[in-house]
């Protein structure tokens, strides 16, 4: 089976708001994907669907082969899903929550796979360990942990490293990584761009709009414009100078340098040296270096405003 996932026109209202808009996507087995967007983007209401919690209002979907509306009970048994906020039991144990979950998924003689699992999320030291007594990051490995326990072939993930931290989130990339040699598909959420450059595969979404679908390097190529990185002593009142208008482009800063995104970058730099210098800032190097998913999302995103401001009124 070549496709894990086939979406098409996939549509979900909730009264007068459409929180995804005709959705097309198609996800190859083995393979990593991962939809990336701000807040209501309409990415947990696209894997609420996928999982079988919401139905779509128009479109459809074939997940592993089958219809998602009709055979929804079947992809079931061979599907994971992982949500923003997994329930785990807090009074119940590392071991308890996993023997919980695999009698909701109806598993027998799972106690080998419950070994492994254990072993293969590093809890086995702390399995008579109450879940509420866990850290954030290892109850989120207890929360796969208690995912994976009926061995789906396709894992669901809604936004599921937010709020842990950096070390934890590590750790749980390392895990997804064997899961994919293992021949498991991944298809994820993520407000964390640097994760979504580990993907096989990156959508941007944005109200409700999937505006690309590709791998991060050709995503990439979408940007319109060049990324500029100075490096000058006073960052911080560089920034503030660079941000005053009339704007000669986007400012981040980022330790002691600083991003502008321009049109052209062998043009418009003189103008940004020339405002420095006004305000006493030398800058001491630049150059032009490769954008990053966040300047490429913001490039995509004002393209298809304009797009839409000037598209002809039907």
């Amino acid at each position: 089976m070549d496709a894990v996932i086939e979406i098409s026109g996939l549509t979900r209202d909730f009264g007068n708001l459409r929180a995804v808009d005709g959705l097309d996507l198609s996800i190859r087995a083995g393979e990593m994907f991962a939809l990336v967007g701000p807040d209501g983007a309409g990415k947990t209401t696209i894997i609420r669907m996928l999982c079988g919690i919401l139905k779509p209002t128009e479109g459809t979907a074939r997940v592993l082969g089958r219809d998602l509306v009709r055979d929804l009970s079947s992809i079931k048994k061979d599907i994971g899903y992982l949500s923003q906020k997994f329930s785990l039991y807090g009074d119940l144990t590392v071991d308890e929550n996993i023997d919980f979950f695999a009698a909701v998924h109806r598993v027998d003689s799972f106690k080998n796979r419950k070994d492994e699992l254990l072993e293969f999320t590093r809890l086995t030291p702390f399995r008579k360990r109450p879940a509420e007594r866990l850290s954030g990051g290892m109850k989120q490995k207890l929360a796969l942990a208690c995912t994976l326990i009926h061995a789906p072939k396709l894992l669901l993930l809604d936004e599921p490293t937010t709020g842990v931290d950096p070390v934890s989130r590590r750790d749980f990339w390392k895990i997804l990584s064997n899961l994919l040699r293992r021949g498991i598909t991944i298809f994820m959420s993520t407000p964390y761009l640097d994760e979504a450059e580990r993907c096989s595969r990156v959508g941007l979404m944005n109200q409700g709009k999937l505006m690309a679908a590709d791998t991060p390097q050709a995503v990439r190529r979408l940007m319109r414009g060049e990324v500029i990185e100075v490096v000058c002593a006073d960052i911080r009142k560089a920034f503030e100078v660079l941000k005053r208008p009339p704007a000669l482009g986007e400012v981040q800063a980022f330790g002691d340098r600083l991003n502008i995104v321009v049109g052209n970058a062998a043009a418009d730099f003189p103008a940004i040296a020339a405002r420095l210098r006004e305000a006493g800032i030398v800058a001491i190097d630049r150059r032009v270096i490769p954008p990053s998913l966040e300047n490429v999302f913001i490039s995509v995103m004002k393209a298809r405003e304009t797009e839409v401001e000037h598209a002809p009124e039907s």
